[in-house]
């Protein structure tokens, strides 16, 4: 029997990778602008920023995600509001499928976030460079680097942008086959809506000193039950998961300057300065005041 080959098409080919980044903006950053000849977007990951758009001035909020198209000038500033993080990722591309993104503001849903957050743990592993640095226009490789992180990071990156093309092509088809899932699927889609649901709890019980025993009674859900969903979903331990919310939080609040660390502890409900210092330099491996300085020498383009 004679087989015949299928020559696989691509609708999207990332050539060449320009810029990876994932930011912690101060609240009051503001990068001039440029234009370039390849393509780039900017996902909000957490607060909101101002970008001008070629003669467009827009406000994202987290979870939107703009592109801008070759040449088009663009700039970003925090509003004032929040202490911005952001993903910024520039590339070239032949493919025509790509004009779909032209003047396109689009929201991530969470299989997009997850591919961006893939992009960006590829990027440390086989680039030298530091990622929050919003002036490095050189991304020097790791010798050596991780095995296949170069074609991992195509792949989520081409991945990422066929399934905003097919989800905002025909949203109502791709909910259609949401609703057709089968059974493994769906118990997948169910343990999402727990994780979402207790981190939605944990956020809004950032400021307190809350016990598994306190979450598992408050979102009727097993001890083991939780443990299991958060490995899976964060490879983190609920409270483990719920100690980095809390410095994340911290580290948001020191970016925006309007508390200082003793404020800062009280407000997110640690017992005192000293254990917020340690946690803090547990999870971060600097201490706020350290991390308060390298932001700030970021933010002037003044670090090594």
């Amino acid at each position: 029997m004679g087989y015949v080959s299928v020559h696989l098409q691509d609708s999207i080919h990332i050539e060449e990778i320009f810029t990876i980044h994932y930011f912690e903006y101060m609240s009051d950053f503001s990068f001039e602008g440029e234009s370039h000849n390849f393509w780039e977007f900017l996902y909000v990951d957490k607060g909101e920023v101002g970008v001008t758009a070629d003669k467009s001035s827009i406000v994202l909020k987290k979870g939107d995600i703009i592109f801008h198209k070759p040449n088009e000038f663009h700039n970003v500033k925090a509003t004032g509001d929040s202490a911005p993080n952001l993903v910024v990722v520039s590339f070239s591309s032949p493919s025509t499928a790509l004009t779909f993104f032209e003047n396109k503001i689009l929201h991530v849903d969470e299989l997009e976030r997850n591919l961006l957050a893939d992009i960006i743990i590829e990027a440390r592993s086989c680039f030298a460079c530091r990622l929050d640095d919003p002036y490095s226009t050189h991304m020097s490789q790791k010798i050596p680097d991780t095995f296949g992180a170069e074609q991992m990071i195509r792949l989520h990156l081409e991945h990422l942008l066929i399934h905003l093309v097919r989800r905002h092509s025909n949203p109502i088809v791709f909910k259609k086959k949401l609703h057709t899932l089968p059974p493994k699927a769906t118990k997948s889609r169910s343990d999402s809506e727990v994780f979402n649901r207790v981190v939605d709890y944990l956020e809004a019980n950032i400021a307190s000193h809350v016990t598994i025993e306190q979450i598992c009674r408050d979102n009727l859900i097993g001890r083991s039950q939780l443990q299991k969903i958060f490995r899976e979903k964060s490879n983190k331990g609920v409270i483990e998961y719920f100690s980095k919310m809390k410095i994340d939080a911290a580290k948001e609040m020191i970016r925006t300057g309007h508390l200082n660390f003793t404020q800062i502890s009280e407000r997110l409900g640690y017992t005192s300065i000293h254990y917020f210092s340690r946690q803090f330099k547990k999870l971060t491996g600097m201490t706020p005041s350290e991390y308060a300085s390298s932001i700030k020498a970021m933010a002037e383009g003044s670090f090594e």
